[in-house]
This record gives structure tokens, sequence and C-alpha cells, in this order.
């Protein structure tokens, strides 16, 4: 099988999040895509999400979405509240599935910090990776070469144009805070679960 692990706050899941999955999906013939909730972000420590078993049932609502979508909690936070490193997800998820083809779904912007990350020489060994460009995140070639990609490393970086639907997460909880329900930019299973649970009030 073809999976893809999508990591994320996901602070709430909205339609921007499915857009990226349902275009990855279909343009690398995927046949699962792993919604993961990330516990701690280690480039984000100072933020104070939502606590993550919310989050798991919201991304659980966005996942009704599309058969190929599924929500997993494989990054769930450490007991000792130490930061979640991708490199420990996808080496938990090479471990777990051997037989099948993986790939990492980003974000133009997160991936151009990929050496930042802990370990970004064998992050790249251990999945394929979907790099997503949005409005005012594109990725150039120079733009990649101040990454020093090894040409086999290249070779496993795909480059994803044309999503459109670019939602700013915190514009989106100011909107829910002052009592929009934002049907425009939620998927209905989350602006229900969203409203019957008063989340972001």
């Amino acid at each position: 099988m073809r999976i893809a692990l999508f990591g994320g706050t996901f602070d709430p899941p909205h339609r921007g999040h499915i857009a990226i999955a349902t275009a990855a999906a279909n343009a690398f013939a995927l046949d699962r895509v792993l919604f993961a909730p990330t516990g701690l972000q280690p480039l984000k420590i100072d933020t104070n999400p939502t606590p993550f078993l919310i989050r798991m049932k919201l991304v659980e609502a966005a996942c009704q979405e599309d058969p190929r979508f599924t929500a997993t909690n494989i990054d769930a936070p450490d007991p000792d509240q130490s930061p979640n490193y991708t490199v420990d997800t996808l080496t938990s998820l090479t471990a777990l599935l051997p037989e099948d083809t993986l790939f990492n779904l980003v974000g133009a912007d997160s991936f151009l910090s990929l050496r930042q990350w802990r370990s970004p020489d064998r992050l790249l060994s251990l999945a394929e990776w979907i790099v997503v460009t949005r409005p005012g995140h594109s990725l150039t070639e120079p733009a990649l070469a101040l990454l020093a990609l090894t040409p086999e490393q290249r070779n496993r970086v795909h480059i994803l144009t044309g999503i459109a639907e670019d939602v700013s997460a915190t514009s989106l909880r100011i909107r829910l805070h002052i009592g929009d329900p934002c049907h425009d930019l939620l998927p209905e299973p989350v602006a229900a679960y969203i409203a019957l649970h008063h989340l972001y009030r």
C-alpha cells in the first residue's frame, strides 16, 4: 500500500487540510492518508494548542470526508512531555508497515525548515516526501538548493501544486471564539463536533 503521514497541530482540522490530503491522495495514488495530530511540535514549543484528545476527536470527524483518510494517535504526547519528532514517528511507522511505501505530507513552508528538524537526512531516507505549495509558499529549485539535498534525496521529494484553499488557523479560531460556526472553512462533521461541545469559545 501507499500510505502518507499527514502530521500537524490540527487545531482545528479545516477544509484546507482536506484539500491537501485529497489532492495528495489523487496525485500519488495513495491508499491511505494518516492524519496525525502532534502532541508537542519541537519548533512550536511555546504554543498552547487545544488538548490532544480533543484534537484527536476533531481529526476523527474530519476523516469522515474520505474513506482514504484515517485518524491516528501515533504522534500522541510523550508521557514526559518531551517534543514529538517526525523522525521517531516515521521510524515507528516503518516498523509497523514494513511492506508499504511511506510518504510524509508537508507544506512547503515547513519543508524549507527541514535542516532545523531532528535527523533530516534520516527523515529523507525513511519516507518519500510530498511537499505542498500554497499561495505565498512556493517551492523553487533555488529554494530547494538551500537544503543541500543529494540527487538521491531530491528524487524522493515530490512537489504538489494547485492547492487553492489557504486557511489561517489563527483567524479560524478567532472567528469560532466569537460564535461564528465557520461552515465555509470547516468540514461539516468538524463544525458539528465543535458546536456540540462548545469548543474554542
